[in-house]
């Protein structure tokens, strides 16, 4: 538990109050203060994962805090824009996409986890999360940087959308993948059988 891949994760869901409270800072240094932030929380997502691996560190309780850290801070900083206005209108709907697919994957994830069935993290949803990442931070930056790079506002806002469309797509993915195995239990269920799996099936029929 106190490892420091462990340390990194709980170190970026400690920091979320700060990272809110960033955002009522006065003028673009402001702005920059929460880039700053956001980018640091990123970049520690990307190697505690790698320092885990490398040290042979990984355990539970990482695993059960290291998403939950994520959806915090993606959390907090979409809604953060929605409140100062950066994201309106239209472009709510891809913030909302995100929240929902966030709710809904952290549900299933739940419920799968009883039954010691796990989600894998497949290389879209890896995608879809540079993606995110990189379009919400160039949102917090946009105000102060827009006079600097003209049109970073419309590239953050497409990315959004891009974002958005994948997150759509993997939580439709981790959906499908919850009915299976509840469709599963339900004929387990109602026939009063365990079925067994090919290879234990074939294990039983082949002579010692």
């Amino acid at each position: 538990m106190t490892s420091l891949p462990n340390a990194l994760t709980i170190g970026r869901i400690a920091a979320v109050p700060v990272f809110v409270a960033a955002f009522f800072l006065p003028g673009e240094a402001g702005r920059w203060v929460v880039f700053a932030l956001f980018c640091l929380a990123g970049l520690t997502d990307a190697i505690d994962g790698m320092i885990a691996r490398k040290l042979n560190a990984e355990s539970p309780f990482g695993r059960m805090l290291d998403p939950i850290a994520d959806k915090l801070i993606v959390s907090a900083a979409l809604l953060m824009l929605v409140s100062d206005g950066t994201l309106e209108g239209v472009h709510l709907v891809p913030a909302l996409v995100i929240l929902s697919r966030e709710i809904l994957v952290s549900g299933l994830r739940e419920f799968l986890a009883r039954a010691d069935v796990s989600l894998p993290v497949t290389r879209i949803a890896k995608l879809k999360t540079v993606v995110q990442m990189v379009a919400i931070a160039a949102l917090i930056a946009c105000s102060a940087s827009e006079r600097m790079l003209p049109g970073v506002t419309t590239v953050a806002l497409t990315g959004l959308w891009a974002a958005a469309a994948l997150t759509f797509y993997t939580g439709y993915a981790y959906f499908q993948a919850g009915l299976a195995h509840s469709r599963g239990q339900r004929l387990v269920s109602s026939s009063g059988t365990r079925r067994q799996s090919a290879p234990a099936a074939r294990a039983e029929r082949t002579p010692a």
